[in-house]
């Protein structure tokens, strides 16, 4: 592992990413593409603005690519479904396909804890082996589930390539910008009557983790989540907030009519998102620390805290999705 490709590099985790890869002695090259450049600037670094659809034949060419992390995904909920499907379904495979065809041995795909779904009866804890029940209604998810039974497929076609499959949970730290982040930071967030804990992992967890499992060469799949969960009041009241609990009687049409005029000051997202804090999807991280022997160094909560400490420092700035660098 020595000149990596990074997708979506400009994103919020995609810049977190070159800081860190960049600090790495063994690493010689980073080259990361995105459809806007990132702010971060590096003399091992070199930026491309291509879309993961496009013909990447020619980003390969000379750089001798040998590793390729894909993390180029749109999460956040859009109006335009087709749109969102086409990029995360088939740039994923666009970018895996074509770093093969061009002798790439390595690569990580940024899959999700979502892929598991948001369901009533899903068990305390999430395994590797647990079944994958993305909800077909929420886009990002279902494209998960896709794209991981496609990557079993990938593996057959290609068994010579170290193929690591990462789910993590939202990941938090200073940038978090998510459309939960976003819900979250307002002062007064409206919420489903009866809600399930939720799980973290800090970037700086996360990014470790990555860099260790490339480094080890562990392929296969690995849930990527810190101990402990937090309950979305606390996060709420953590950032100043205020939470205003709703029957979802009341909540599913006001939500609906809010995101279909695209009010944004009422909801980050459409009814299907809802379920993803009503109902709990708690990931397992046994298997990356028998693997690696890792110490997480943040909790969920103290995951959660270290963005809470920056919002509170620097006001309500992560409302504007702003990306800090």
């Amino acid at each position: 592992m020595k000149r990596i490709l990074i997708t979506g590099v400009s994103g919020y985790f995609g810049q977190r990413l070159v800081r860190f890869f960049r600090d790495k002695p063994e690493i010689t090259s980073i080259t990361g593409i995105d459809i806007r450049p990132p702010l971060v600037a590096d003399n091992k670094f070199e930026f491309l603005r291509c879309d993961v659809r496009d013909d990447l034949n020619r980003l390969f060419l000379k750089r001798d690519i040998d590793c390729v992390i894909h993390a180029a995904y749109i999460l956040p909920p859009i109006h335009d479904v087709a749109l969102m499907e086409d990029i995360n379904v088939n740039g994923t495979k666009n970018v895996l396909i074509t770093a093969a065809r061009h002798g790439v041995k390595q690569i990580m795909d940024c899959s999700s804890s979502t892929a598991y779904g948001f369901h009533p009866d899903n068990p305390p804890m999430l395994t590797e082996e647990s079944p994958l029940r993305g909800n077909e209604d929420f886009t990002y998810a279902k494209n998960k589930l896709e794209l991981e039974a496609w990557a079993d497929e990938f593996k057959r076609m290609y068994p010579d390539i170290s193929l690591t499959v990462i789910r993590p949970c939202f990941v938090v730290g200073p940038g978090f910008a998510n459309p939960l982040a976003k819900h979250i930071c307002k002062k007064i967030s409206i919420l489903p009557w009866k809600t399930a804990p939720m799980q973290f992992i800090h970037e700086d967890d996360l990014a470790e983790i990555m860099y260790l499992l490339l480094q080890q060469g562990k392929a296969g799949v690995y849930n990527l989540a810190a101990d402990g969960t937090m309950d979305v009041e606390e996060m709420i009241r953590a950032l100043g907030g205020w939470p205003l609990k709703m029957p979802m009687w009341l909540l599913t049409p006001l939500n609906s009519l809010m995101w279909g005029l695209r009010v944004s000051i009422l909801t980050e997202f459409p009814n299907s998102s809802l379920n993803l804090i009503r109902y709990p999807w708690i990931a397992s991280n046994a298997k990356v620390k028998r693997d690696l022997g890792y110490s997480f160094k943040y909790t969920t909560r103290t995951a959660f805290e270290d963005f809470a400490s920056f919002v509170r420092s620097h006001g309500r700035n992560p409302v504007t999705g702003k990306i800090y660098s």
